[in-house]
């Protein structure tokens, strides 16, 4: 397997970012993997290889990069950690992850592993937001996004995701614990009912007994039978708009 750490230019400076991808010369068609709070991180690293076996271009940007170095050993978590890494997601914005997207497009688009055009993207925790926003800003170009157990999908803030949904042109996956603190009850209701009002192609699943954080194998409430389904539910979207 190929693998690299690379830096991409953004308007905001360099963002550093792990990219995988089979070996061979492809081209692979491209997956942007958004990370969680905890921010990047062997476990991550892992996650994008699998994606990379499984034939596609993976990249794993640094999102809190205008921060410096962020990095937290996540089995050593404190309540102290914890509001680091609170602060850490506060600290982006949806337009600062459209700008971010904007520049890996670039870069990716330079890229002669990389298939061109259409592009996947999947985002835990934080990034389910994100990848709902950045299907709406580049309609042109994503085509199958997923966000896994995601937070602030709609809010009451201007720049709630939801209110993009009109502007999708691509499919969109949602798979979202029963169990979720972040995700208040009206949540998926409201997606759902932004949804209805489009054509957009779309899934919305709540998988029973699950918390939040369950597709991550290396934490306490992982899931395996519901993780292992929503692997098989992403590549199946992937494979069938990007394959």
């Amino acid at each position: 397997m190929y693998e690299q750490h690379v830096i991409v230019t953004t308007k905001h400076g360099q963002m550093p970012a792990f990219v995988a991808c089979p070996d061979g010369a492809g081209p692979f068609p491209p997956i942007i993997f958004y990370m969680d709070a905890p921010g990047t991180r062997e476990e991550l690293r892992n996650m994008a290889r699998r994606i990379a076996r499984h034939g596609y271009f993976c990249i794993l940007p640094d999102m809190y990069y205008r921060l410096g170095t962020v990095l937290f050993d996540l089995p050593r978590r404190t309540d102290a950690m914890s509001a680091v890494i609170r602060a850490s997601m506060n600290s982006i914005t949806n337009e600062l992850v459209t700008d971010d997207t904007s520049a890996m497009l670039g870069w990716l688009d330079a890229n002669d592993k990389v298939k061109p055009g259409p592009v996947g993207c999947v985002g835990y925790c934080m990034s389910g937001q994100y990848i709902t926003t950045v299907s709406a800003r580049f309609p042109h170009r994503m085509v199958a996004a997923a966000s896994l157990y995601g937070v602030l999908i709609v809010t009451d803030k201007p720049d709630s995701p939801h209110l993009l949904v009109d502007k999708i042109k691509g499919e969109l996956y949602y798979a979202f614990a029963e169990h979720d603190a972040g995700v208040p009850d009206h949540v998926i209701p409201d997606l759902r009912a932004a949804l209805a009002k489009t054509d957009v192609k779309n899934t919305i699943k709540i998988f029973p007994g699950t918390q939040h954080g369950f597709a991550f194998a290396e934490r306490a409430v992982y899931e395996t039978v519901a993780a292992e389904q929503t692997w098989t539910d992403m590549f199946a979207m992937w494979d069938r708009c990007l394959k």
